[in-house]
């Protein structure tokens, strides 16, 4: 059982993912947890611009961009699907579209009638590899990047 399945039954989930705001790399970061839904079928987070995430031309730096974006659709699968599937992040793309300045946000959901399809699929295949997309914005909604995450979803092995 994962560190994070152990908060989750300690505490719930909604505020086992509202603590992510506390994991030391997103506190130095600047990334908050912005909401939750109680269901965990989503969550919003955002990122200030801070001299601890500035690059060298005053945007925001993209390793600090992925940062924001990479554990939450892993997070709400493994909550969501529950302790009979293993899930992990297989691959990412980054395709940055313009300069990130001042705050940037991003939100990232898992449907209910898609996680049923993606349950489905594991069930009669033993394994899925679903492709997320999730975008990061600024306050004007312009789009700073889009991320692609590859996530592999597995059946786990009879005990």
């Amino acid at each position: 059982m994962s560190r994070f399945s152990l908060v989750v039954d300690a505490i719930g989930p909604a505020r086992a993912v509202k603590l992510m705001s506390l994991y030391p790399p997103y506190l130095g970061a600047g990334v908050r947890v912005d909401d939750v839904d109680p269901q965990l079928r989503s969550v919003s987070v955002s990122m200030r611009l801070t001299r601890w995430n500035k690059n060298a031309v005053g945007t925001h730096f993209g390793g600090s961009l992925y940062s924001l974006c990479d554990p939450w659709f892993m997070l709400l699968l493994m909550a969501r699907l529950g302790p009979d599937f293993i899930v992990w992040d297989k691959r990412a793309v980054i395709e940055f579209r313009s300069p990130g300045r001042g705050r940037v946000k991003a939100h990232f959901v898992v449907d209910d009638a898609w996680l049923a399809e993606l349950r489905a699929e594991v069930e009669r295949s033993g394994r899925a590899e679903p492709v997320l997309h999730a975008e990061v914005t600024n306050d004007d909604g312009g789009v700073v990047c889009r991320v692609e995450k590859v996530i592999s979803v597995r059946k786990k092995p009879p005990r």
